[in-house]
């Protein structure tokens, strides 16, 4: 089953005082690049967070933002720096005598100076706040997958379309290049004629040997063959349960590489046109692919 690559995913969970929110955002990129956003105090956890991303996501670039919102005690504890506390008193006492003030020290001027009263360092229960952030990013993984899925099967189905068109067209090329040798040897016949003018006999015998050369180098079997094949394997990789983008990749490179060989090789007009028509269908393939996890 085939994954997009883009897609997007948020869930928010409660319990107790915690709340928890996940936001996934999730773009094109050759290999697995997860980028985190994450509260600063739980950075232990940034790995089991990346660990737990890779197990649903093999290919892109992965943006998780986390936020953490607690009404626990540890939260709204905090304490007060008494040796900062005293000394800016100090200093305040000493700038009023110095400047002769009569004004009170308010407490207002106490906490301006900053660092006198923080947050309290409590050491977290990071296997607690761990339990609730998996749920809530497990969640939003599955949601982001459900996305990601729903949009690779609008890609697979643009893809069955063009392949058939592909495969109509590779039935209408054998149907053109077919039975080459009595027109190599038709215009072999002319062109000697035209040069000669009628002054040298034309050896019945040569003319066929040179265009059975000829039709021999022009014969697109080999290609046609090696493109039906292709195309069966770009259908079965589809559908296998393995990330496929790199593979389908690779296999529409090969069947582009088929297509190039027939063009060059071509007779007719219309054979052109129908190659030429079958490269900007692989074109459009290839643009879709991109975002093919």
């Amino acid at each position: 089953m085939m994954k997009s690559m883009t897609a997007y995913a948020s869930n928010e969970k409660t319990e107790g005082l915690v709340t928890v929110s996940a936001e996934i955002r999730s773009y094109n990129s050759r290999y697995l690049d997860v980028v985190l956003r994450f509260p600063g105090d739980l950075v232990q956890l940034e790995e089991r967070v990346k660990q737990l991303v890779s197990e649903w996501i093999q290919r892109g670039r992965v943006e998780v933002k986390i936020q953490l919102k607690s009404e626990s005690e540890e939260v709204m504890a905090f304490e007060i720096d008494k040796p900062r506390a005293v000394a800016y008193h100090d200093a305040l006492v000493r700038l009023k005598e110095f400047l002769g003030l009569k004004s009170d020290i308010t407490l207002e001027q106490m906490i301006s100076v900053g660092g006198i009263i923080k947050q309290a360092e409590v050491e977290k229960d990071l296997e607690a706040y761990w339990k609730i952030i998996r749920e809530c990013l497990y969640e939003a993984l599955e949601n982001h997958d459900k996305m990601r899925k729903k949009e690779g099967d609008f890609i697979a189905l643009d893809f069955k379309k063009r392949l058939m068109v592909i495969e109509e067209s590779l039935r209408n090329i054998k149907k053109n290049e077919k039975d080459l040798l009595p027109i190599y040897q038709k215009r072999l016949e002319e062109r000697v004629g035209a040069l000669t003018k009628g002054m040298v006999e034309i050896d019945p015998a040569r003319i066929a040997q040179e265009a059975a050369f000829l039709a021999e180098r022009s014969d697109i079997s080999e290609e046609t063959v090696r493109s039906e094949s292709h195309i069966i394997q770009f259908r079965n990789v589809m559908f296998s349960e393995e990330p496929s983008g790199r593979k389908l990749n690779f296999l529409l490179q090969e069947i582009n590489r088929e297509f190039n060989t027939m063009g060059a090789k071509a007779l007719r007009a219309e054979t052109s046109h129908i190659i030429v028509a079958v490269k900007s269908e692989l074109e459009k393939i290839r643009e879709q692919v991109q975002n093919v996890e």
